[in-house]
């Protein structure tokens, strides 16, 4: 009997969607059959280029037709993307921007912010369309870290006559920084208003435009700018950075549960452990747990979060940091492929959330 639409269909609804629990066909993931005599081809559209169960979705959907249809069937899996958003509000803020993911860590000198330019960079080259937003206005390093100290902003004139900021691009990252706007070896000592109102311009008065994932470098602690962050954005999730050794997990619990107040209820998409273990170069099979071992997976499971990833303290991360070249660029070294891994986790917890959960809008916060 001849191939039919409505038999590769019937089949690819036996394929289920890992992370959301639900068949191809149920979730509209299949687009684009084609069937001409034992030639299958479709599309199937994950929820994010960085899918970290790509081979596993395509395997699946071959062996079903074979299964269900015609073992000798050739078939072509055509693999692409559409990122789905948790956006609840219908504002024009950050219109654009599919999911706005909030870095955060409680407490200064965990690796937030080489975790996030990485992480940036990883999600940027499975093909996403990513911007960072350095909310640390007071210590800004991501134009170091991206090796755009010397770089300033542009102007455009938008709609009404309005002049927008276009925000400087490095490794396919957008990104803006008050670094960008004041001298490098100038300190900013403004108070807590100031502040927020400078992070305020970087989400309304910055042309970012279609964007997959946003994400906002945050500073340390619990304060004003994390209030004005959540009052002035639908935040798709946070990140909450760790390592191990009880001090820093002490303040990442803070920072954890700053964002599950019931005034904020904002989803917290996971734990990443920085420095995890230490690896030298010249004995890459060695371990040693400098700031001791399995803190930030003692603390996702304790509050049944996530453990996005454990990266390791090399040498490595700190030079190409330091260098303005984030070591995720770097094919050749191990740490390389850790950011890649803590990018496909990130991108599957949104999804997830995205699918499980209410849509998010800015925190109404009554004083």
């Amino acid at each position: 009997m001849a191939i039919t639409k409505e038999d590769v269909l019937k089949a690819l609804s036996y394929v289920e969607e890992p992370d959301l629990g639900k068949d191809l066909v149920t979730l509209n993931m299949v687009e684009n059959v084609q069937v001409s005599g034992k030639d299958v081809s479709f599309t199937v559209i994950l929820t994010t280029p960085a899918c970290p169960l790509k081979d596993l979705i395509r395997n699946a959907c071959v062996t079903a037709i074979h299964t269900m249809v015609d073992k000798e069937a050739d078939v072509t899996v055509n693999m692409t993307s559409r990122v789905t958003s948790g956006r609840g509000d219908t504002s024009e803020v950050l219109k654009g921007v599919k999911n706005i993911i909030a870095v955060a860590s409680g407490k200064g000198g965990v690796g937030k912010s080489t975790v996030t330019t990485n992480l940036a960079i990883a999600l940027a080259q499975s093909g996403a369309r990513v911007g960072l937003i350095d909310a640390d206005i007071s210590g800004p390093s991501i134009p170091t870290m991206f090796g755009v100290e010397q770089q300033r902003p542009q102007m455009i004139q938008g709609d009404h006559g309005k002049n927008y900021i276009v925000p400087v691009e490095q490794y396919g990252v957008k990104m803006m920084s008050i670094g960008f706007l004041t001298p490098s070896d100038g300190a900013v000592v403004w108070r807590g208003p100031m502040a927020s109102s400078a992070l305020r311009q970087f989400i309304s008065d910055v042309e970012w435009g279609e964007l997959d994932y946003l994400l906002l470098d945050m500073p340390p602690g619990t304060s004003d700018i994390h209030l004005t962050m959540v009052q002035a954005l639908p935040v798709t999730g946070a990140v909450i950075v760790t390592t191990p050794q009880k001090v820093a997990l002490a303040d990442a619990v803070r920072g954890l549960q700053m964002f599950r107040q019931p005034q904020i209820n904002v989803p917290v998409l996971g734990v990443v452990e920085n420095m995890a273990y230490f690896t030298p170069a010249e004995l890459p099979d060695n371990k040693y747990y400098i700031f001791g071992e399995g803190g930030g997976k003692a603390l996702a499971e304790k509050y049944e979060v996530a453990l996005l990833g454990q990266v390791p303290l090399v040498q490595s991360i700190r030079e190409s940091g330091d260098d303005g070249t984030p070591v995720v660029l770097q094919n050749d070294s191990p740490a390389s492929g850790v950011f890649r891994e803590l990018a496909q986790a990130v991108a599957q917890q949104v999804s997830v959330r995205n699918a499980t959960l209410a849509k998010t809008k800015p925190v109404e916060i009554k004083s």
